[in-house]
């Protein structure tokens, strides 16, 4: 994985015979509260290392574009103009900074329901954002945002995944229920190499990987959003594996190993996370 160009809202790696670009979204704040220790309750105390902006956690919002340069994939959409204006919605302008065309997108790939993942698809004047969409892919247990409202239109290009399917010839949905039912890891293979692109796995990076038994109140099944966490980082721990992450700081994408000096996630010790280019926005 190498970093090959940057810009204000997105940054362009090489991944063996693939391109992928982490394009930003912008980002939210959010309170502290929201973390739950692992009986389920507010945490108490915050590390000293977790950085506040105005006392609260500044969360990041990613989308990924990946490229084998005929075809491609756009994994989650932002949040369009629906939510947390005016710190959101910037992923058009970061297609377009990247020299990402729209109008060639014929596949996204969502990870999960939430609006700051899915609503991207639905540009803020009402049109499709993606003029020649043929497939979104989902879990099935999130496939139900689709049935009515803003995302109405699009619900007969759906496809929703039970298992592990392939969405194309280098990218494979991996379902990870606990976040949501439907939450949806997507493992982009080039060569020996492994990228996970993820939704919300993690939402605050410089807490969970040290203590990834650390959940977020918005984990609907926070004990098996723990058990998702736990494999995940685990298998992140492999040679040639890379992690994407939605509220990694941005652009997102990183290297993970063990931390010996962690907080004990499990029976395992904590992880560090090695970011692979400067951050941006």
């Amino acid at each position: 994985m190498r970093l090959i160009s940057t810009g204000r809202h997105h940054a362009t790696f090489e991944f063996g015979d693939l391109r992928v670009v982490s394009l930003r979204d912008g980002y939210l704040d959010m309170p502290p509260a929201r973390l739950r220790d692992e009986d389920g309750r507010t945490l108490d105390v915050l590390p000293s290392s977790v950085p506040l902006a105005d006392g609260n956690l500044r969360l990041s919002v990613n989308a990924f574009f990946v490229t084998d340069g005929s075809r491609s994939v756009l994994i989650d959409t932002g949040a369009s103009d629906v939510w947390h204006e005016p710190t959101m919605g910037l992923l058009h302008d970061a297609l377009d900074e990247a020299g990402v065309d729209r109008a060639g997108i014929t596949d996204v790939a969502i990870t999960h329901r939430h609006a700051d993942h899915v609503n991207g698809l639905i540009a803020p004047d009402g049109s499709e954002a993606f003029g020649r969409l043929e497939r979104v892919w989902i879990g099935a247990g999130d496939a139900a945002v689709f049935a009515e409202g803003r995302l109405a239109p699009i619900r007969d290009r759906v496809v929703p995944v039970s298992e592990r399917v392939a969405v194309n010839d280098w990218t494979t949905a991996v379902p990870t229920p606990g976040h949501t039912p439907g939450h949806t890891v997507y493992e982009v293979r080039s060569g020996a190499s492994r990228l996970l692109v993820w939704g919300d796995t993690v939402h605050v990076p410089t807490l969970q990987f040290d203590r990834p038994n650390v959940a977020w109140e918005y984990d609907g099944d926070q004990p098996r959003a723990r058990t998702a966490r736990a494999a995940l980082l685990e298998q992140l721990t492999r040679p040639h594996h890379f992690v994407a992450g939605a509220h990694l700081d941005s652009p997102g994408i990183a290297r993970v190993t063990r931390s010996g000096d962690g907080h004990r996630g499990g029976d395992r010790g904590g992880y560090a996370l090695e970011y692979l280019a400067p951050p941006i926005g």
